[in-house]
């Protein structure tokens, strides 16, 4: 049975089918009964505050955790019972991984290669991953990003049908965290299905055709990126520094305002609907008010995410550029 897009549409049909699964360690509940499918082809996000069950669950599905009760399978294949055949189709990058300290990047590249019967070009992923310059450097003496960039490459070396990602950029700085990206896409548009665990908000808008947020060990939500923002009790966000405090009774003039907040350096940020920016716009011109650093936003995935889970602050939303339109550049100007 293929995988239902909202709608009525298909997915395609399902690599990774994961049903009431359940774990516990003791008397802590890690997984509560999850239900979700991937489809082959199908970048998949799993996100989620620290102990919602997101690293437990994709344990079972890469066969390093037995189930306590459900089902895991991967192609068809249950991941402990048919062990070796499933570890044959599925590269997995962990969140905690560690090779011998003096094992060059080279000297793991080869021994993964050679684990393989048609392994992928490990020139070619060192290349794209920029370890090239890096061949002879031993493992401990790599930095953090490095690491991060060779496990990787041992993911995607065995020419993988689907890879486990969990914290898939964690410590690399920015170009190369947009260059791991194109990399991953690159690799599901060659058909590798991606299921992919994250807390980098702006990775899982730019990466993911779906998203499952799991809180407390269960999905709380399943849908595409943009489904789950238009779902979202948040709309357009405003936000700016005044030149001058504005008032509760000021502020209450505004129309369709959800929240209104005051940050200590005096920023201000206003949650309401598409007309919330033009208005916001006129009260700065008719109290001559300038606002510094305009940022307006439709809803977000890190807003529909916090509606969903009890998370609070932590979260990396990704870069935000100010932007002037022309109507808040008139409201500066009569100030």
């Amino acid at each position: 049975m293929s995988v239902p897009r909202p709608g009525g549409e298909s997915w395609g049909m399902p690599i990774i089918e994961v049903t009431g699964l359940r774990k516990a360690y003791g008397s802590t509940t890690a997984v509560d009964g999850v239900d979700l499918s991937v489809a082959e082809g199908e970048i998949f996000g799993l996100l989620g505050p620290n102990g919602a069950g997101k690293t437990t669950t994709v344990e079972c599905v890469e066969g390093l955790r037995v189930p306590d009760a459900g089902t895991v399978r991967v192609a068809g294949m249950d991941p402990v019972a048919d062990r070796d055949r499933v570890r044959a189709l599925l590269g997995a990058q962990l969140q905690e991984c560690a090779l011998p300290a003096k094992l060059t990047v080279r000297e793991a590249l080869e021994l993964y290669a050679a684990c393989y019967p048609r392994p992928a070009d490990w020139r070619d992923l060192a290349e794209r991953l920029g370890l090239t310059g890096h061949f002879h450097v031993p493992f401990a003496k790599l930095s953090g990003g490095r690491k991060q960039r060779l496990f990787i490459a041992l993911a995607l070396i065995g020419a993988p049908r689907v890879v486990v990602l969990d914290e898939l950029t964690t410590g690399l700085d920015p170009h190369a965290r947009r260059e791991t990206w194109d990399l991953i896409e690159d690799v599901r548009d060659r058909g590798v299905s991606v299921l992919l665990v994250t807390h980098f908000m702006a990775e899982a808008e730019r990466l993911c055709d779906r998203v499952a947020v799991m809180d407390a060990g269960r999905v709380v939500a399943l849908d595409t990126p943009a489904g789950l923002v238009r779902r979202s009790a948040r709309g357009t966000v405003v936000s700016f520094t005044p030149s001058r405090p504005l008032t509760d009774a000021e502020t209450a003039t505004l129309p369709g305002v959800r929240a209104v907040r005051v940050r200590g350096d005096g920023q201000v940020t206003i949650e309401g609907s598409d007309s919330t920016v033009e208005a916001v716009v006129a009260l700065l011109a008719r109290l001559r008010v300038t606002a510094h650093q305009l940022r307006v936003a439709d809803g977000t995935l890190e807003g529909a995410y916090l509606d969903l889970t009890d998370a609070g602050p932590g979260l990396d939303s990704g870069d935000e550029t100010p932007f002037e339109t022309p109507a808040s550049a008139a409201a500066a100007g009569q100030a």
